[in-house]
């Protein structure tokens, strides 16, 4: 490579970090107030998630109140 290439290079290899710096502060900033409807989406699979876990745990439960047989030798 010639030095006017390098110096080429090394322009859009500073242009291309700042540039992205730029763009990654403004995206890593305050993106607003939560909506109603992420809150309802959220508060619907915590809702859900519970209802899952309830189901399974009684199924549990009543599996394990069950008495287990012994066996018999023959």
């Amino acid at each position: 490579m010639t030095t006017p290439l390098h110096a080429l290079l090394a322009v859009v290899h500073v242009v291309h970090g700042v540039t992205d710096r730029l763009t990654a502060d403004r995206l890593r900033g305050d993106r607003g107030a939560v909506s109603i409807e992420q809150v309802l989406w959220y508060a619907a699979a915590a809702v859900s998630v519970a209802v899952v876990a309830a189901i399974i745990w009684s199924q549990i439960r009543t599996t394990a109140s069950t008495p287990v047989q012994t066996p018999s030798a023959p």
